[in-house]
C-alpha cells in the first residue's frame, strides 16, 4: 500500500482529543502506545467515552442481557491502563485555531486548554425528519445510551402485545424492528424508498420483505410519516400516540422509534473555519488532517471517498472509523503512515433468520455514476448441497467490462458473512472474475464446496465477459415479450406452479431433441431462455447458440425474476403434472 511520512519535526507533546467512542479512543489509545510521554487529554460530552453503539439493538432485544457489557472503557479503566486523561461531561464549544486552544463548557464551568495537536471526532447525530410530534414521549431513536436507556423504559412499562411503529428501514431500523418483535411487540415498519434497507439491490429486498412478513411485521414501503399525535383521550405526557403517514394511513403505537439517518456533527469544525465537503463532512487529507496542519479529524463527521465510484461524502461505519484513528494518531506523532483507503461500504444486518450484506457499489450506485458493468446472479447452497442443512444463499456482483469485481450483495440464512468478506478482500485487492474462479478457499461438506460460491461468481461472470453467456435480466422483461420467444426450461412441475404468459415449455433434458421445434416457434426472434436459478437455461443456451438460434440467459432466473417482478407469482397455480 502507498505510504506517506509525516513532518520530521518534534512530535507534539500536548495532544487533545475531541469525542470518544471508536474513531477518538481509537487515536488516544494509539497515540499513548507511540508516546508514553504525551500528554493526551480525551473531551467527551457525554456520559459515555467508549460504548459499543452497534450492541445497543441486542440489549434492547434481550441477547445482550448485561447493559455493562456494551460499556467498553470508563474514564478510570483508560486511566490505569493507558495513562488517558480521559474527562467526560466536558463539551467543546469552541476552537481557537491561532491560539491553539479549545474551549471546554462542564457542568462547573468553562476552561481553555492548549493544544499541539487536536483530533477531532465528534460523530454525527441523528436526523431529525419534518414530522410533526416528534417530542411525544412515546417518540424515541437508537443511536446512543440515553436512548437506549430511555426506550427500555418505554418498553418496559408496555403490556403484552403493545404496539409499535418504526420509521426508517435502514440497518438500525431493521434492527430495532427485530428486538421489538423479539420482545413481543405488534411491529409496523415505514420507509420512503421503495423497498427495505435502500443500500441492497432491490431484487434482493423482497427476500427481507417476506422475512419481515412472516414474523409478523407489517410494511409500509414508498411512504413517510408526517405526524405523531397524541391518541383520542391521552394526554401529551403519556399514553399511545397515532402516527400519519402520507398516504393517509394511521398508525396506532404505543411506542415510536425513528431512525431515518445521520449527519456529520461538523459544527464546532464549521465554525472554527475549518473546510467541509458539499454534504457537510470535514474534509481531510490522506493522514486524516484537515485544512488546519494542526488539526485531524476522523470517523462519522470527515468525508471519505468511496472506492468504486468515486463519490465523496462521510460513511458511518465503525470500521473506517477505527482506522482511521489509528491512522491520524500516527500522523500526530511524526510516524509513517498509511494512506488513507476508499471505504468499500461493507455492511451486514441480521433480519430475524435471514443476513443481508453488502461491499463496493451496488447496481443503482454505479448506474448513478455512469459505470460500464455488467451484473452476475447466483443462488448457490451455502455448503455442499448433499451435506445436511444446506442453505441457499441468493448473490449479486457486479464487474467491470474488464473483469474487475466492483460491487457485491448476499442475502440468505448462513454463509453470506463469509462470503461478503471474502469479495471485500476481492474488491480491495482489484481482483477480477478471473482471479474469484481461482481462490483457494477452505473445502468440506459442512462449510462450503469445492466451487465455492465465490469461485461460482467467478465462472459466471467470465462466462458472461467472454461471450459464452449472452444474458437478459428481469428489468427487461416488458420488452423481451414483446420482442422475443421466451422458452422455459424448468420440469412440467416446475411450470404448472407458475410461468410467464406466452412462453414455451421445454425441459432442458429434452430441448437437445426439440431445437426445430423452438427454431418455429420463434420464427426469427431472438430466444430468451431462463430456468429457476440460471444454471441448466444455461445449458439450453449453449445448445441453442450452437445450433445457430440468438440465444440469451435470464440472469439470475426465475428466483430473481419474480423477486423483482413479484407480481408474476400465480397464487392459484395449475395442478401440478411432474
Amino acid at each position: 500500500m502507498p505510504t506517506t511520512t509525516t513532518s520530521s519535526s518534534p512530535a507534539p507533546r500536548r495532544v487533545v482529543v475531541v469525542g470518544g467512542v471508536a474513531g477518538g479512543m481509537s487515536a488516544a489509545a494509539r497515540a499513548r502506545r507511540l508516546d508514553e510521554s504525551a500528554s493526551i487529554v480525551v473531551l467527551e460530552q457525554s456520559e459515555y467515552v467508549s460504548f459499543a453503539n452497534c450492541g445497543l439493538p441486542y440489549h434492547l432485544s434481550g441477547e445482550i442481557e448485561r447493559r455493562d457489557s456494551l460499556l467498553l472503557h470508563t474514564p478510570e479503566s483508560l486511566r490505569a491502563a493507558l495513562a488517558l486523561d480521559v474527562r467526560t461531561g466536558s463539551r467543546v464549544t469552541s476552537i481557537d485555531r491561532e491560539r491553539r486552544t479549545v474551549s471546554v463548557q462542564t457542568a462547573d464551568g468553562a476552561y481553555e486548554l492548549e493544544y499541539d495537536a487536536l483530533l477531532l471526532a465528534p460523530g454525527a447525530v441523528a436526523v431529525r425528519p419534518p414530522v410533526d410530534g416528534l417530542d411525544l414521549p412515546a417518540v424515541h431513536s437508537l443511536r446512543t445510551i440515553p436512548d437506549l436507556d430511555g426506550l427500555l423504559a418505554r418498553v418496559g412499562s408496555l403490556p403484552a402485545g403493545a404496539r409499535a411503529v418504526v420509521v426508517g428501514a435502514g440497518f438500525i431500523g431493521l434492527e430495532a424492528v427485530e428486538a421489538l418483535a423479539v420482545r413481543g411487540l405488534q411491529v409496523e415498519l415505514v420507509e420512503l424508498a421503495d423497498h427495505v434497507l435502500p443500500p441492497l439491490d432491490a431484487e434482493l429486498a423482497p427476500l427481507l420483505a417476506e422475512e419481515l412478513g412472516a414474523h409478523g411485521v407489517g410494511l409500509h414501503l414508498g411512504v413517510s410519516a408526517t405526524s405523531v399525535t397524541p391518541a383520542t383521550g391521552q394526554g401529551t405526557d403519556e399514553g399511545s400516540v397515532v402516527v400519519t403517514l402520507s398516504d393517509g394511513t394511521r398508525l396506532p403505537a404505543d411506542v415510536v422509534v425513528v431512525n431515518v439517518g445521520v449527519r456529520p456533527a461538523s459544527d464546532l469544525a464549521r465554525d472554527a473555519g475549518l473546510e467541509l465537503g458539499a454534504r457537510g463532512a470535514i474534509r481531510v487529507d490522506a493522514d486524516q488532517r484537515t485544512s488546519d496542519p494542526h488539526v485531524w479529524a476522523v470517523g462519522d463527521a470527515v468525508e471519505v471517498v468511496q472506492a468504486v465510484t468515486g463519490d465523496v461524502g462521510p460513511v458511518p461505519l465503525a470500521g473506517p472509523a477505527n482506522r482511521q484513528g489509528r491512522r491520524a494518531a500516527d500522523s500526530m506523532l511524526g510516524r509513517r503512515t498509511t494512506q488513507q483507503a476508499a471505504v468499500l461500504g461493507t455492511a451486514i444486518v441480521r433480519v430475524f433468520d435471514l443476513t443481508a450484506a453488502v461491499t463496493g457499489a451496488s447496481q443503482a450506485s454505479l448506474e448513478r455514476a455512469g459505470i460500464p458493468h455488467e451484473v452476475v446472479r447466483i443462488h448457490p447452497a451455502h455448503h455442499a448441497g448433499y451435506y445436511p442443512g444446506a442453505e441457499q444463499v441468493h448473490l449479486v456482483a457486479s464487474f467491470a467490462p474488464d473483469g474487475r469485481l466492483l460491487g457485491a450483495q448476499g442475502v440468505g440464512r448462513a454463509g453470506v458473512d463469509k462470503r461478503i468478506d471474502v469479495l471485500a478482500t476481492a474488491l480491495r485487492a482489484g481482483m477480477t472474475a478471473d482471479d474469484l474462479a481461482e481462490l483457494e478457499l477452505a473445502y468440506a461438506p459442512p462449510f462450503g464446496s469445492a466451487k465455492d460460491p465465490v469461485n461460482m461468481l467467478g465462472f459466471v461472470a467470465q462466462n458472461v465477459l467472454e461471450g459464452t453467456m449472452p444474458q437478459w435480466h428481469a428489468a427487461d422483461l416488458d420488452e423481451v415479450q414483446a420482442t422475443a420467444l421466451v422458452l422455459d426450461v424448468r420440469s412440467r412441475g416446475e411450470w404448472a406452479r407458475g410461468h410467464l404468459d406466452g412462453a414455451l415449455n421445454i425441459p432442458h433434458t429434452e430441448l437437445r431433441d426439440r431445437v426445430d421445434e423452438v427454431r418455429t416457434a420463434a420464427a426469427g426472434r431472438p430466444v430468451a431462455v431462463h430456468c429457476a436459478s440460471g444454471v441448466r437455461s444455461y445449458i439450453a443456451t449453449r445448445v441453442l447458440l450452437a445450433a445457430g438460434l440468438d440465444a440469451r440467459n435470464l440472469s439470475g432466473g426465475w428466483l430473481t425474476l419474480t423477486a423483482a417482478r413479484p407480481e408474476l407469482l400465480d397464487p392459484t397455480p395449475e395442478p401440478v403434472d411432474a
